[in-house]
């Protein structure tokens, strides 16, 4: 077993990032695999090395140690996504010359202007193709789209939520794997890490459910088996919305600067996945059998509980 914690250094980390961070740790560890820390930066407006120092910090602080990643290196470096632009270029020119992707000058303004351009939520319009036979306005810098052909449908099985089907063709489109800013997507560049680093098993939050038909796509492209999945339900403040590094709640750094010890902050993320446990308890105790989530079919791993008492915060 070959596991991942992947943040971006967009932000300091949450109490729901290092919950995720947990379950996959723990998951890996109990099965004597290898844990691999990899630094999602692509992100070049908001990336911060700061940030990404945070990261490191708030996870020795935790007690959590990786087998590979940016800073103790190992088979499969770089673990980290800026420093690895030659791959993703590889990978781009070989599927523009097995023809699984086209170029598209299409703006997102284009698309909303579209007539019955059809949505797909957070997502936004689904691709309508304009750009597939001819490019709609040459004079622009190129994206790179996936071609997803009608009647796509992926099916995969869930460790959590189990099995998931979805029409990849009329939900998602044909959609970007490269930006015309000349940087990879999200979609292609964590599809190329995990298969270049040989992860089996992925474990992340919930709101990544979406995107794992266009990753199953990419793994197909690749030639590469995609890993097992295992999306974990979000962590929900008292309002009911999740949380996240741009609302500054519930932020590990602080919890330290406030003289909360990492055992209380474990003990609270461990309470929160429906554990019994005592106000404080190490990431070596956390390894015990007993503290294991269950399906709904009630066999090991995960059900998580939607919404923890974040009003009782570690102290």
């Amino acid at each position: 077993m070959r596991g991942r914690f992947a943040p971006s250094p967009t932000g300091r980390l949450h109490l729901g990032n290092l919950r995720t961070c947990l379950l996959a740790w723990l998951q890996v560890r109990r099965a004597g695999g290898r844990f691999v820390l990899r630094m999602e930066d692509i992100d070049r407006g908001r990336s911060r090395a700061e940030y990404a120092a945070g990261i490191f910090e708030d996870l020795r602080w935790l007690g959590f140690d990786w087998d590979e990643g940016p800073d103790v290196g190992g088979p499969f470096a770089p673990y980290t996504q800026s420093e690895r632009l030659d791959r993703y270029r590889e990978v781009l020119a070989r599927w523009q010359a097995e023809a699984w992707v086209y170029p598209c000058t299409c703006s997102r303004k284009d698309l909303l202007a579209a007539a019955g351009a059809p949505h797909a939520g957070e997502e936004g319009p689904v691709y309508p193709g304009t750009c597939r036979e001819a490019l709609s306005h040459p004079e622009r810098p190129r994206a790179w789209r996936f071609h997803v052909p009608r009647g796509t449908e992926v099916r995969f099985a869930d460790g959590l939520l189990g099995g998931q089907a979805q029409d990849a063709a009329r939900e998602v489109g044909d959609f970007i794997v490269w930006r015309n800013d000349g940087w990879p997507s999200y979609q292609m560049a964590v599809v190329c890490d995990d298969a270049d680093m040989e992860i089996t098993d992925v474990v992340r939050g919930a709101d990544l459910l979406a995107s794992t038909a266009r990753q199953i796509l990419l793994f197909g492209a690749l030639g590469r088996p995609a890993p097992r999945w295992h999306h974990v339900p979000l962590w929900l403040d008292d309002a009911g919305e999740r949380l996240a590094k741009r609302s500054g709640g519930y932020l590990i750094a602080d919890l330290r600067t406030e003289g909360v010890a990492p055992e209380q902050a474990l003990a609270f993320m461990a309470r929160s996945l429906g554990w019994a446990t005592p106000d404080r308890i190490s990431l070596g105790e956390l390894l015990d059998p007993r503290f294991v989530l269950r399906d709904a079919a009630g066999n090991p791993w995960p059900r998580a509980a939607l919404r923890p008492p974040l009003s009782d915060p570690p102290r």
